[in-house]
């Protein structure tokens, strides 16, 4: 029997949250991802002599092979990129733009009212993402860092229970599209739970990156194949538009939080949101309030419905329109939007509440990968196809889909996100970086429109409330994914008592059980000193992996 001093020991932080993981510590690296398989790759590469930024790019292409549902090399990536040795971080766009014949005349002319099919489909960005990260930051060459992605392709991998589920439930979507069945069943069906899958056109994809860089994707075979689908669908993709397609590097923006820089990838995406969010969240004294308390959550739905309100009104490409960033996040206009939080009730309309385009963005299918290596770097990179394995739409012998990242314009004149030729979509994938003295966190939490919001939540649950990073993700979260009204998901980690409060302000609670995909899921990293720490969240089949001591191979 434990002994009388066993009995009083404090409880854990944790068990106020949740009972969960605990985070991974080593004095080596750590790669955090949404599925085992992944982050061993980039623990593997770590052990070879890579760093941050070779392990993430080796984590997400096996991602983008074991849960082509999630991502894929036909699909868009960001990136924010900190150097220990320098103390800066770095931030990368990879997301596509669309064609240059495509406009909004030519929707329009199709009497659709939303961006769909062939015109959803806007350039990949991952594999010129991989290549400008790897030739700035990396130290191993390409065919290194694919050799795992080809592998698994080729030789097949176990279906992950997640995976499997999800697999077959979008899977359905496209089960008559030309290509898709034949690419993502086996034998006539979908695979099941712990049924070797394997993917040999995917194989041969990765070995011409692998062999030629990003001209392997976007000349050659692959890119005709994808231009050649475009035109049989009728789409306007051209050779040109692929071929002189660039990423682009891009200075963080960012805010102070409580003494934390919390720092996140500018327009065209919604980091933003999350940003204007703390910055009216640090009017308030949430440490006071509690956690999970109803005055808490209270102040940072109201907080959420006013951030989003703002990222509708301004954020498009800022190539095509002014975002005036710099005055978004002064202090002076937190002030002005947390004044407008009534601390009683709740707020059921805020505007604008309303674009076309924006409330008919898919929940989005994203992987996030934070990877830090012994040296202290950090690489949060976060990648998507974002619909259910994107478009769905196959390119003749490439074993992957192609986005439909289209779908998040606008067709509104109006606003800053209208499409228009060779643009940018507004983005939802956003990595998230805070860093406060020796300690620096890498971080991402997936899931659509939700990022931006769960973002915040997890910040002020380390800052706020004290967790560590585990505990910052286990945490019981809210989503609200509409802009009108004062409908709210609460996961029910959240105490009744707190929900009881939310509805008598006014509020439209919805009580959400564990793992509810509307709240998406994360991982973390953290350097601070010579220890490292890993977390990942067990609302998905994600693993934080520790770099091994010494390199084993066979």
């Amino acid at each position: 029997m434990p002994g009388a001093a066993s009995q009083t020991l404090p409880l854990r932080a944790a068990s106020l949250v949740t009972v969960g993981r605990s985070r991974v510590a080593t004095q080596l690296g750590i790669v955090a991802a949404a599925q085992p398989l992944a982050a061993q790759a980039g623990a593997q590469v770590l052990a070879r002599g890579g760093n941050a930024v070779d392990a993430a790019i080796a984590t997400n292409a096996v991602t983008g092979v074991v849960e082509p549902f999630m991502n894929g090399i036909g699909g868009d990536l960001n990136a924010l990129i900190y150097i220990s040795k320098t103390g800066r971080l770095y931030g990368l766009n990879a997301t596509g733009w669309t064609p240059a014949a495509l406009t909004l005349e030519h929707i329009k002319s199709q009497r659709e009212q939303q961006i769909v099919g062939i015109d959803a489909v806007t350039v990949p960005g991952a594999v010129a993402g991989w290549e400008a990260l790897r030739s700035r930051f990396g130290r191993l060459p390409m065919d290194v860092l694919l050799a795992a992605a080809i592998h698994y392709a080729e030789h097949g991998f176990p279906v992950s229970d997640e995976m499997a589920y999800w697999w077959a439930h979008a899977g359905e979507l496209f089960a008559n599209t030309p290509g898709f069945a034949q690419t993502y069943q086996n034998a006539g069906r979908w695979p099941g739970a712990g049924e070797v899958f394997r993917n040999p056109n995917l194989a041969s994809s990765l070995r011409l990156i692998a062999a030629r860089g990003p001209a392997g994707f976007y000349e050659g075979a692959i890119a005709s194949a994808i231009v050649a689908l475009s035109r049989q669908l009728g789409g306007l993709m051209s050779a040109q538009d692929l071929r002189e397609y660039t990423p682009e590097w891009v200075e963080p923006i960012s805010i102070n939080y409580r003494g934390w820089t919390v720092s996140e990838l500018p327009p065209n995406t919604q980091g933003i949101a999350a940003l204007i969010m703390l910055g009216i969240m640090e009017r308030f004294d949430l440490s006071k309030k509690g956690f999970h308390s109803p005055e808490a959550l209270h102040i940072m739905i109201e907080a959420k419905k006013l951030a989003y309100a703002e990222m509708l009104r301004y954020v498009g490409d800022p190539r095509f329109s002014d975002v005036p960033t710099e005055r978004l996040l002064s202090r002076e206009h937190a002030d002005g939007l947390a004044r407008r939080i009534d601390l009683t009730r709740a707020n059921c309309h805020v505007e604008p509440s309303h674009l076309s385009g924006f409330s008919n963005i898919p929940s989005g299918e994203t992987t996030y990968v934070a990877a830090i290596d012994r040296d202290g770097n950090i690489a949060s990179l976060i990648q998507s196809l974002f619909g259910h394995f994107g478009s769905g739409l196959i390119p003749a012998g490439t074993g992957f889909a192609l986005q439909n990242r289209g779908v998040a314009f606008s067709l509104s004149e109006q606003s800053p996100n209208v499409l228009a030729p060779r643009k940018r979509p507004f983005h939802t994938i956003i990595p998230g970086f805070m860093q406060k003295g020796r300690a620096q966190i890498g971080f991402g939490i997936m899931r659509g429109l939700n990022q931006a919001q769960a973002q915040a939540q997890f910040v002020a649950n380390v800052v706020d409330y004290g967790m560590d990073i585990q505990q910052a993700l286990e945490a019981g979260r809210f989503a609200k994914l509409t802009f009108e009204g004062c409908d709210v998901d609460v996961e029910i980690l959240v105490p009744e008592k707190t929900r009881s409060e939310l509805v008598s302000m006014g509020h439209q609670v919805r009580v959400q059980p564990l793992r509810s995909e509307l709240f998406g899921f994360g991982h973390a990293v953290m350097g601070s000193g010579a220890v490292h720490f890993g977390a990942s969240e067990p609302r998905w089949d994600g693993a934080a992996i520790p770099e091994p001591t010494g390199l084993l191979s066979r």
